[in-house]
């Protein structure tokens, strides 16, 4: 199969689970008769506190800053001393991307640092993995606290939840999936060790990607990554209280609703869907209304607003850095012209 052609069936897949889930949210907005679901949506938006919103911003934005600080430790041990401007509005392009492909974000900021600062693609992708890896961990944490918190909630939660227990596709899934993995890995090991420049290029790539992993064990003030690591889910979680606060149908929940939350809003954006559309808007709405009574159509109306508000942000400061990059690039090219002649 063309690769053109199997990407375009991904993102098909991925439009139609979207899709899918979101209506089957949608399905949970029940209102009265001839009323419309888009004019409960607005009401909604109407009653929330906008200060509250615009508390959730100026953190989000702040979240964003420290992480873009973050990762340019991340690129001093590997040789590469990255502006902060060009790591946050790398950062922020990644965000921007992420909402049309699950997970291209990542690559499109290293690539729009390299063109901002010049630094090598694969050293920084290598870096952005290490943060991964470290927010995954922080999520787990997370998770752990939460549970700690509200484990009878929790536990009835997932319990309460439509979760397949029939392996049978999975398996079927295996028994297709392995012996076509294992033919690619063989074939690409022969390619490997016949074609010297494949060699070469596949050591020298590796070394790259495994300089910018192992640039966490390098770092001069672990202390500090550490400090900004706690800070940055820290800020998320007050973004998290900021909205509950922001609606009158959540306003009254307490710091365990907002950490049960909070966690599983974080678990339904690690799903592999544009921002997380979706799964979000399925689970969050249930978390509300199952752990701790809210109406279900005050929890998918305040789902939709909260995440749509989220990704407007996404939007905006994804945009603006796009066009910020585009002209930083263009002036740097015409410096570097001014000086050739």
């Amino acid at each position: 199969m063309p690769s053109r052609l199997k990407s375009a069936l991904q993102y098909v897949v991925i439009l139609g689970v979207t899709i899918l889930l979101i209506y089957f949210s949608l399905r949970g907005l029940k209102v009265a008769d001839g009323e419309n679901k888009w004019d409960y949506l607005k009401d909604t938006w109407a009653d929330a506190h906008k200060g509250w919103l615009a508390a959730m911003a100026v953190l989000s934005l702040l979240s964003h800053v420290v992480r873009a600080e973050r990762w340019r430790m991340l690129l001093k041990p590997v040789g590469f001393d990255a502006k902060l401007s060009s790591s946050f509005l790398s950062l922020m392009i990644g965000y921007l991307i992420n909402l049309i492909i699950p997970r291209g974000g990542e690559i499109s900021r290293s690539y729009n640092l390299y063109k901002l600062d010049r630094i090598p693609v694969v050293e920084s992708f290598g870096t952005v993995v290490v943060e991964r890896i470290v927010d995954l961990i922080c999520l787990v944490l997370v998770i752990i606290i939460s549970f700690l918190f509200e484990s009878k909630k929790l536990f009835g939660f997932i319990a309460s939840l439509p979760l397949s227990t029939d392996g049978g596709s999975k398996i079927q899934i295996l028994l297709i999936a392995i012996p076509v993995l294992t033919v690619c890995a063989l074939g690409f090991y022969w390619l490997y060790k016949k074609n010297q420049k494949i060699k070469q290029k596949v050591r020298k790539l590796w070394a790259s990607f495994a300089g910018g992993m192992l640039s966490i064990f390098k770092l001069e003030r672990k202390g500090l990554f550490i400090f900004y690591s706690c800070l940055i889910w820290l800020l998320y979680f007050a973004m998290s209280y900021a909205v509950l606060k922001a609606f009158p149908a959540t306003n009254e929940l307490g710091f365990n609703a907002v950490l049960s939350l909070f966690a599983i809003g974080a678990i339904a954006m690690a799903a592999p869907l544009p921002g997380g559309m979706g799964s979000y808007h399925v689970l969050v709405p249930q978390g509300l209304f199952f752990l701790y009574s809210i109406p279900l159509p005050d929890a998918v109306a305040f789902t939709f607003i909260f995440h749509g508000w989220q990704t407007a942000l996404y939007i905006i400061f994804g945009a603006l850095s796009l066009v910020i990059t585009s002209f930083l690039v263009k002036r740097y090219a015409s410096q570097k012209h001014a000086v050739t002649e």
